[in-house]
C-alpha cells in the first residue's frame, strides 16, 4: 500500500503589478502599485466551455497560423482570458487560451474599468505584435474588444518528461505536473528562495524533478502573492517532498512555470506500532535497535544468506547492509517491494546504515499493492556543500558536471584493471566543486550500460549522473545512470 493519505490542492489567483520573467530578468512595472483584483468569476455550468475549436472571425488567425507567424509581425487572435496578472497605468497582462493553444498578453492597452470586466472565461479579439523575450513568446502593443463566448481550459496533466524542449509546444498553457520531487534550490539545501526574503514582496523560486528532468518554478508575486494559499504552501516546501504543481507554462530561457496550485503528498502514519518514521530514525542514537518500514530501491549483493539493499520511503532513505536473507527471498525483493526491517542503526566511515537486520515483506507487488520507487532528487546545487549529507542514501541527480582527469590523466580508473571484476572510479565537477563517484561493481557490473558508459567517458565530457548517495568519509555516490550531454556548439 502506497504511503499516501492525501493530496492537498490549493489553487488561488490574485492580481498585481508586472510580469515575472525569471530570476534575473523580471520586467519591472512602469509605476508603483497595482490595483486590487476583482473576484474571479467561474463558469455557471459545466457545459459553458465550447466542445470544439471556435470558428474564427474574418482576418482572425487560428492558433496554428499564429504559431507559424514570424516574430515582430502583426497578429489578430480570438482567445479567452484564463487569468489576470496585473493592471497599471492603463496596461494589463493576461494569460489566455483557446482550445488549440495559449497566449501571453503583455501590457495590453486596458482601462481599469475594462480590466474589471475581463474575468476568466471572457472571450476577446486581440490585435498586436507577436514578440519574444528570453524565449517567451507573447503578444505586445495590443488592443482588444470583448466578444460573446466563454471558455476556461482544463489543466493538461504531465506525468512524464523525456526532454524539457518538448514542453515548448505547450508554452503558456495551463498544465499540471504530477509526482514531482522537490530538489535543493541552493548550496544550503533550502527548498525555496525568495527574491525579496526580508520583506516578502516579490517572487518565490523552487526546483522540482520529474523523470530526472529539473524544472525551475516561479511563484509570481503579482499573480499569487504572499496572502494566497499557493504562496504560503510553497513557503512550507521541504526537499524530497512529492508534489503536483498546477501552473501556466511560462518561459524564461527554458520552462519557468508560474504556479497557481500545489498538491503535497502527505505520508501516512506508520501502521505497525513501534515502527519509526524517518525523522525518528534519523534522531536515533547509533548502535540502538530500530524498526522501519521501507521500499526496496536497488539490490547491491547477495552472498551466504546475507544481502545488501538501497531502500527508501517518501521521507528519506536507508542503506541496509548484509541483512539476513535467503537466495529465494532475495529474488522476491524487487524494486518497489515494501518491507519491515528490524536491526541496529550503525555507521562506518560516515555512512549511516542498518546492520544485523531481519525483515518481513509487507507488500510483494504480486497482488494489488502499488509499491514505491523514488524519483531522483536534484542536488546539483549542493555539490561540495555540507547540506548534501542530509540526502545520504537517497536516489539523487547531479546535472551538468564536467568529467575531470584522474591522477594519471585518465577519465576514470579501474579498481581491478586487469580482470575488470571490481569498481570504477571517476570525478566530475560543477560550480567549481568536485564530486568523486563510484560505479559499484556488485550494483552495476561490467555487463551493465552504466559500467560501459563510464568506460567510454573522456576528460571534459559534460554529463548528468543519477546515483544512490552513499557515503565514504564524504560523499561517494554509487552510480546508477550516466548521460553524456551533447557538446556545446
Amino acid at each position: 500500500m502506497k504511503k499516501l493519505l492525501a493530496l492537498l490542492l490549493a489553487v488561488v489567483m490574485v492580481v498585481a503589478l508586472a510580469a515575472c520573467q525569471g530570476n534575473d530578468g523580471t520586467k519591472e512595472p512602469d509605476t508603483q502599485a497595482p490595483t486590487e483584483a476583482p473576484t474571479t468569476a467561474e463558469p455557471e455550468t459545466e457545459t459553458d466551455a465550447p466542445e470544439t475549436t471556435d470558428a474564427k472571425g474574418e482576418g482572425v488567425m487560428t492558433y496554428a497560423e499564429y504559431a507559424a507567424a514570424e516574430l515582430d509581425t502583426e497578429v489578430t487572435v480570438e482567445t479567452y482570458v484564463q487569468d489576470r496578472q496585473s493592471w497599471w497605468d492603463n496596461k494589463a497582462t493576461f494569460y489566455t487560451a483557446d482550445q488549440d493553444g495559449a497566449y501571453f498578453l503583455y501590457e495590453m492597452a486596458c482601462t481599469e474599468e475594462e480590466y474589471a470586466q475581463l474575468v476568466p472565461g471572457t472571450k476577446i479579439r486581440v490585435k498586436g505584435f507577436k514578440s519574444a523575450w528570453a524565449g517567451e513568446v507573447e503578444i505586445t502593443d495590443a488592443t482588444f474588444e470583448i466578444l460573446e463566448g466563454e471558455y476556461i481550459a482544463e489543466p493538461e496533466e504531465i506525468e512524464s518528461i523525456t526532454d524539457l524542449s518538448q514542453l515548448e509546444e505547450k508554452m503558456n498553457r495551463r498544465v499540471e505536473f504530477k509526482n514531482m520531487v522537490v530538489g535543493a534550490y541552493d548550496a544550503d539545501g533550502n527548498a525555496i528562495a525568495y527574491k525579496n526574503a526580508e520583506e516578502k514582496t516579490d517572487d518565490i523560486y523552487f526546483k522540482a524533478t520529474l523523470d530526472g528532468m529539473t524544472i525551475d518554478f516561479c511563484v509570481e508575486f503579482y499573480l499569487t502573492g504572499k496572502d494566497t494559499a499557493v504562496y504560503q504552501a510553497v513557503e512550507k516546501l521541504e526537499v524530497g517532498q512529492i508534489i503536483d504543481v498546477e501552473c501556466f507554462l511560462y518561459w524564461y530561457n527554458g520552462p519557468n512555470p508560474h504556479v497557481i496550485g500545489l498538491g503535497v503528498a502527505v505520508p501516512e502514519d506508520k501502521e505497525e506500532e513501534g515502527v519509526m518514521t524517518y525523522a525518528e530514525y534519523a534522531e536515533a542514537e547509533l548502535d540502538t535497535e530500530v524498526t522501519i518500514e521501507t521500499y526496496v530501491q536497488g539490490k547491491q549483493s547477495w552472498w551466504d544468506n546475507k544481502a545488501t539493499f538501497y531502500t527508501a520511503d517518501q521521507e528519506g532513505a536507508y542503506f541496509i547492509y548484509e541483512m539476513a536473507c535467503t537466495e529465494d527471498e532475495y529474488k522476491e525483493l524487487v524494486p518497489g517491494t515494501k518491507i519491515r526491517v528490524k536491526g541496529f542503526k550503525s555507521a562506518w566511515a560516515g555512512e549511516v546504515e542498518i546492520t544485523d537486520a531481519t525483515f518481513e515483506i509487507i507488500d510483494d507487488l504480486s497482488g494489488e499493492g502499488e509499491g514505491y520507487v523514488a524519483d531522483p532528487i536534484d542536488v546539483t546545487a549542493l555539490a561540495g556543500a555540507e547540506g548534501l549529507e542530509k540526502f545520504m542514501n537517497r536516489r539523487v541527480l547531479f546535472k551538468g558536471l564536467t568529467v575531470e582527469a584522474q591522477e594519471d590523466g585518465a577519465a576514470f580508473n579501474y579498481k581491478n584493471a586487469e580482470e575488470k571484476t571490481d569498481d570504477l572510479y571517476f570525478k566530475a565537477s560543477v560550480n567549481d566543486q568536485s564530486v568523486s563517484f563510484c560505479v559499484e561493481f556488485y550494483l552495476t557490473g561490467k555487463d551493465t550500460d552504466v559500467y560501459k558508459a563510464v568506460e567510454g567517458l573522456q576528460v571534459g565530457d559534460k554529463i548528468d549522473v543519477e546515483c544512490f548517495l552513499y557515503w565514504y568519509n564524504g560523499p561517494n555516490p554509487h552510480v546508477t545512470n550516466v548521460t553524456v550531454l551533447p557538446a556545446a556548439e
